[in-house]
């Protein structure tokens, strides 16, 4: 089993976070999105990954050799960002006749790995949408099993979205029908999608079995990746000594790295501080601040910060990059 993590999206709902830094590697409770989706599946004892790179690749290449140096990985280029379908064609002479697992990776989901490594039928993730409009739609039948895969429909049928995540046995199929689709040039919403693949696939024969995740969390833009950084912190009970922290209050659940000072401040809850970061005179909540920050006499509420940012001076609610420097005084 060889698992593909597609992280060549440019990220555009998460700009300027996304211009110098892909949003797989954007720091959430303490991780990253893409550390929580290899620590999943290393865990289940998958070995061997594929990452699909685009636009700043190699700060994935960097990040995988530095993090997770016990991993046997691929990087495949997607120059041209043509979709989904065409990023794991691209893998086609790596995942060769290997069952493949596909997990999208600005995604992280909450289920049983192992269960559906050992389940005998091809599988996708599911969970109810109150809009399915915006996802992959899957009609299932009374059974379990999928009838029929629609991506972003106008007037759906169902409200079981598609989570992002793939265990795919038939890879010779897969292969054929990207293969097919790509030829003809069939486009859905102006991309090749893996949504029209599984089709293709279920029409042909090949029985996908649902499965329900029992959390999903997205890291798409602003708004979620904070919702997502607050319950995670939540769920891990991440926490920090105030002690250790020169006239300041904590208040959990946050998430604090090695080497950042912290004095006259109060930081929390639902906080992610990258490492190396000050913060001093400062009020930080429900916000993500990157690496190598220095925050000062300022309040920040529901922000993202990128990493070596200098802010200073009042309230306000952020959405900045990496290397800025802001004097709101």
């Amino acid at each position: 089993m060889k698992a593909v993590i597609p992280v060549a999206g440019a990220g555009t709902k998460l700009r300027p976070q996304s211009y110098t830094q892909p949003k797989a590697l954007i720091p959430l409770a303490g991780k990253t999105v893409l550390s929580f989706i290899i620590d999943q599946l290393k865990a289940a004892g998958i070995e061997e990954f594929i990452f699909i790179v685009g636009f700043l690749g190699e700060k994935i290449a960097d990040y995988v050799k530095e993090h997770h140096p016990d991993i046997k990985a691929h990087y495949v280029s997607q120059q041209e960002r043509r979709g989904i379908g065409h990023a794991i064609n691209l893998a086609k002479n790596i995942i060769e006749n290997d069952e493949v697992f596909i997990s999208l990776g600005d995604t992280i989901c909450e289920y049983d790995v192992q269960m559906v490594l050992n389940n005998p039928h091809s599988m996708i993730g599911i969970r109810k949408v109150d809009n399915p409009r915006d996802f992959g739609v899957a009609e299932i039948d009374a059974n379990g099993f999928i009838e029929t895969v629609v991506e972003k429909p106008y007037i759906p049928k169902s409200n079981m979205a598609m989570v992002g995540i793939y265990k795919i046995k038939e890879t010779g199929l897969l292969f054929d029908c990207l293969a097919t689709n790509i030829h003809k040039g069939l486009l859905t919403h102006g991309e090749f999608t893996i949504t029209d693949a599984l089709d293709c696939m279920i029409q042909k024969g090949v029985q996908f079995e649902a499965f329900k995740v029992d959390n999903w969390f997205d890291a798409g833009n602003k708004e979620t990746l904070l919702r997502s950084n607050a319950t995670l912190l939540r769920k891990y009970r991440s926490s920090a000594d105030p002690l250790q922290y020169e006239n300041s209050v904590i208040i959990p659940p946050v998430s604090i790295a090695g080497g950042c000072v912290i004095k006259n401040s109060i930081v929390g809850p639902n906080v992610t501080l990258g490492e190396n970061t000050l913060v001093d005179q400062s009020i930080v909540r429900n916000s993500i601040v990157g690496a190598y920050s220095n925050l000062f006499d300022i309040v920040l509420e529901d922000s993202l910060i990128g990493s070596d940012s200098s802010l200073k001076g009042e309230t306000r609610s952020l959405n900045i990059g990496d290397n800025t420097s802001i004097d709101l005084g």
